[in-house]
Parts: structure tokens; sequence; C-alpha cells
């Protein structure tokens, strides 16, 4: 990535040095409802679809037509920290993250203008070491990045990459950039009032269908990301050769049936919660070469 002289988020909470409790993956989000409040905002693909996916899945629907409001994110205990801004980066780790962080926000501040949906919203990223507290509980670095919607941040113990690397084979830094771009897109999912749907469905439907609400979730996470890399990609200043594959070959690595299959030699279908390599691959690649949010639509898919 070509990100010499580009501007850095300010959105950046550095909780590094600060240490918090015991403990909680492949990266994703965390649960607790929409919490972050989607403004009441639908995705173009609408509530109907996923009555439709309800009753695929064996959910009754009339459960959707019934529920107001979204899930009471657990109680936690508020904590103050001693954070830093952009201006207090000096690693070039962190002042990477914050540059890629910015390109998220520019592709998604556009996108949201042209798509009539207002100002977007720009999350926190929160980056820290070991562990540390969201709204959604308590974030470990064994569990990999995550969005809480509840607080509406993504947490990333930048300890990850190295693992991404060294463990999974996942190298450079568009594949880490693909990462931070699918965390972003829990965000989008969460703005637009996706995640409190899709919460709704599994909260009330049997283990493997909750699991399969979120290998969608998550699939349609990894399509935003291809969309934000379709942005990129349109600029023509950012991207370099070799940066899409390494994009699709982290994608690859992080799919259930490949991280299955290294950890126990076999896979089981039924507990996927993220989808296989060539889900996660295939989605990506979606969004990168669309260029548009409607062919996100994975719950349609599922149909």
């Amino acid at each position: 990535m070509r990100l010499d002289g580009s501007d850095e988020s300010k959105n950046i909470e550095d909780r590094r040095g600060n240490r918090t409790g015991m403990g909680g993956g492949m990266f994703g989000r965390r649960g607790g409802g929409g919490g972050g409040g989607g403004g009441g905002k639908k995705f173009g693909l609408g509530t109907i679809v996923l009555i439709l996916v309800a009753m695929y899945f064996g959910v009754d629907p009339n459960m959707l037509l019934q529920m107001t409001g979204s899930d009471t994110p657990s109680q936690y205990e508020e904590t103050t920290y001693s954070t830093s801004s952009t201006q207090g980066l000096s690693d070039a780790e962190s002042k990477f993250v914050a540059k890629v962080l910015k390109t998220t926000e520019d592709a998604w501040g556009r996108i949201f203008q042209q798509q009539g949906w207002g100002a977007y919203p720009e999350p926190k990223l929160v980056l820290y070491s070991g562990s540390t507290r969201s709204a959604c509980g308590l974030g470990q670095a064994a569990m990999g990045p995550f969005y809480c919607p509840a607080d509406e941040k993504v947490y990333l113990d930048l300890s990850f990459f190295r693992e991404m690397g060294q463990r999974l084979g996942a190298h450079g830094d568009f594949a880490q950039g693909y990462v931070i771009a699918h965390e972003i897109g829990h965000h989008v999912q969460n703005r637009l009032g996706i995640l409190e749907q899709v919460d709704q469905i599994r909260n009330r439907g049997n283990q493997r269908q909750a699991n399969a609400m979120s290998v969608l979730s998550e699939l349609q996470a990894d399509c935003l990301a291809g969309i934000w890399a379709n942005e990129l990609r349109r600029q023509g200043d950012i991207i370099e050769p070799g940066d899409i594959d390494e994009a699709i070959n982290a994608a690859a690595a992080v799919g259930d049936d490949r991280l299955q299959k290294q950890q126990q030699g076999y896979v089981v279908p039924d507990s996927f919660t993220h989808g296989t390599s060539q889900q996660r691959m295939t989605w990506f690649k979606r969004g990168l070469e669309s260029g548009n949010i409607a062919q996100c639509d994975t719950f349609a898919s599922a149909r």
C-alpha cells in the first residue's frame, strides 16, 4: 500500500500499556445487539429479506414482527484509560493503522453520501495490549480483532498482525488493511441496522441456526471490505501490484475450514461462524469487482 504522506485518522484510542482483567476466534464482532444504534435505518436489502432468511433457517418470522427495540447490552464497568490521539502515535505499526482507518473513513464517507444515507459516523479504533474492556465484555488478544456494536469501536491488539504472518501465512500490509476494513464492515452493518436484525434471529434459533446467521454476517463484512478495496483501486494511487492477492490470501487463511483443519485435523461445518476459505475469498472479490453495496446481500444468497 502506498500510504506515504497519507493522512491519519483522528479516531485512534491508544490503550497500550493498560492491562485489564482476564480472559475471552479469529477476527469478527462481539455480541450485544445493535447497541450502538443504527438510527433506525435498514440496509436496502430490507427486513423482508431477513424474514425470508428466518423462514429458511426454521425461525418463526412472527417473532421479528413482534420485536421492538434492540437487545440491551450486558452491563460493564466504565474504565478510564490513559489514551493518546494520533498526534501521540510514534511507532510505525500504529501510524499505519491510523492511515488505513482514514482510508475507510474517506471511502465510506463517499458511499454514504452517494447512497443518501447522510454523514458517515466514524467509529473509534482501540489499540490495546493483552486485554481491555469494551461495552461487549472483556477483549483479549487471543480473540483477534473485533467490533463491538454497543460502543461502536473496533478493538485491535497489533500482535495479531504478527500472528497472521507467522502462524497463518498471511503476509503483507494490504492483508492487514483487509482485516481493519472487515471490522469497519461490521460498523457499517451496525449503522444500517443489519446487526440488530441478525442478532434478533440468532437469539431465537438453535446453535446451528445462530452459527449460520453469523456466517452470513461475516461474509457480508468481507464483501464490504471488498467495496473498500474497490474504492482504493479506483483512486489509483494507493494499491500496489500484489496488494489484492495479499487480501485474498488473508481471507483464505482465516476460513473456518482451514483453521479447524490446522487446529484439530478435521472440520465441523455446523460449527462454522465465519465461513469457509472459499466463501470468504468469493465475497471479498464480489465487493472488489462490483463496487456495488447491493451485491453484498449474503442473506438473499442463502435462500
